[in-house]
């Protein structure tokens, strides 16, 4: 029961005669009339027991064969990376501002740095982004503040015609502000980049591209790029972090900065996040990359010391002036990827990148035999993802293979409308021979019934 006298009291001060005078600029027509259908005070536990029979109703990416990518993977996470990042030293660390009382967790955030930095090939690597989107947005209105000057298409930047929607979208937030225009490459009917689209380009401040590209395409006419657009242009690449366990990293082809998603590292795709980005570039780019850098020094007694360094905390007092607005970045999950990057190794990192690699290839092959789908990117290689067209909707399939316990994959036509009829299907590691049957069988099983 409300404490009556309490209550009084509180009204007396706020001059009110009743609760309901509390409320009084609130229209009567769209009060609700009726109390809420509460139900009645429960123990804690029957709350739990309710909450778990809620919590049974949701479907993961493990309670089927998944073959869901876009950009987050069902990746397998040691049980040693969670046990190590929730440790009470990291898990209650703060923004490391003092680094004398901050040494362990700067250092961690060092190690990250260095590891990215090596997976990449770039000499710069921060501390971590919000996402990969994030990190290709920030990217861009870096190459700008560097480029500028020296281009002849000024604040003009070019990215691939096949950037995935959403990442487009927060880099157009990021640049409509700032007058920074935003122009396509096209891409061939077989996923590559045109080159005449490259040459176009020429004079520009930055070109994005991906590799893969949103469609698992790799495409190897991008370590060209760099010779076409010289050295005024910053060539920017984003990565599935794990295909670099294999393939060439693009520090080595000359791509002046990298982003990517780090979350196929330490962190499961946890319903899009928290997850975090990776941002590594040359030299030039160093003092206008965003976020935080770790740095190594030495202290007053010549022995090993980390701080914080170039950090873009300044816009609190810089505003308009900073060179970024991310002030902070995903310290604990971005310690949780060095930890499993540490677990892995150069050698685990191979084997994970080829088992993926494997993985694609096997489900390519089975999916591409059924007669009456079509194989969209026919000639190329694939990393993780590729794409099939279906003689009718994908949403279609979707929703069958969903009925036969299959999770099959994206509708490209939520990216594209013209792609409504084709499926991006994803690998991960985990994925079976059993999981490829299924998808191959419910594929099948599904034309049967469009067919008829």
């Amino acid at each position: 029961m409300p404490n009556l006298g309490r209550e009084k009291e509180m009204l007396d001060v706020l001059g009110l005669n009743s609760m309901d005078d509390l409320f009084t600029n609130i229209p009567d027509e769209i009060r609700r009339k009726e109390p809420l259908p509460l139900p009645a005070p429960q123990s804690e536990e029957e709350i739990w027991s309710d909450a778990l029979k809620l919590l049974g109703t949701n479907v993961t990416l493990d309670d089927k064969p998944n073959f869901l990518s876009a950009g987050l993977v069902r990746n397998f996470v040691p049980t040693a990376v969670s046990m190590l990042a929730t440790r009470g030293e990291f898990l209650t660390s703060y923004t490391p501002y003092q680094p004398e009382v901050s040494q362990g967790m700067l250092q961690a955030m060092w190690e990250f740095q260095t590891l990215i930095s090596e997976l990449v090939d770039l000499p710069v690597a921060n501390v971590s982004m919000y996402d990969a989107s994030t990190a290709a947005a920030e990217a861009i209105t870096c190459a700008v503040r560097v480029h500028n000057k020296a281009a002849t298409q000024k604040d003009t930047v070019y990215v691939s015609e096949f950037t995935p929607p959403h990442r487009l979208a927060v880099i157009r937030n990021y640049t409509q502000g700032s007058g920074i225009e935003i122009k396509y490459l096209k891409h061939l009917p077989d996923g590559y980049i045109d080159p005449s689209s490259v040459r176009d380009s020429e004079g520009c401040c930055a070109i994005y591209v991906e590799q893969p590209n949103c469609f698992g395409v790799l495409d190897p006419s991008l370590v060209d790029i760099k010779e076409v657009v010289g050295k005024d242009t910053a060539l920017i690449v984003g990565v599935d972090s794990v295909s670099l366990g294999i393939i060439e990293p693009p520090g080595s082809w000359g791509a002046d900065i990298v982003v990517g998603e780090g979350q196929p590292f330490g962190i499961g795709p946890t319903a899009g996040g928290p997850i975090y980005g990776i941002f590594a570039c040359g030299n030039k780019y160093t003092r206008q990359m965003p976020g935080r850098i770790v740095g190594l020094t030495k202290d007053t007694e010549e022995k090993r010391a980390f701080t914080l360094t170039l950090s873009t905390r300044e816009q609190h007092i810089r505003r308009h002036r900073a060179t970024s607005n991310i002030c902070s970045n995903e310290t604990l999950i971005a310690l949780m990827g060095a930890i499993h990057m540490s677990l892995l190794g150069p050698e685990g990192l191979e084997r994970l990148a080829l088992r993926v690699a494997a993985n694609t290839e096997l489900t390519k092959a089975s999916i591409s035999s059924i007669e009456g789908l079509e194989l969209v990117d026919t000639n190329s290689s694939n990393f993780r993802e590729f794409r099939i067209k279906l003689p009718d909707k994908a949403s279609s399939a979707l929703s069958f293979l969903d009925d036969h316990g299959v999770i099959a994959g994206l509708d490209l036509g939520i990216w594209w409308d013209s792609l409504d009829c084709c499926l991006l299907i994803g690998v991960d590691e985990r994925t079976s021979k059993s999981d490829i049957k299924q998808l191959h069988d419910g594929l099948s099983l599904w034309l049967k019934e469009v067919l008829k």
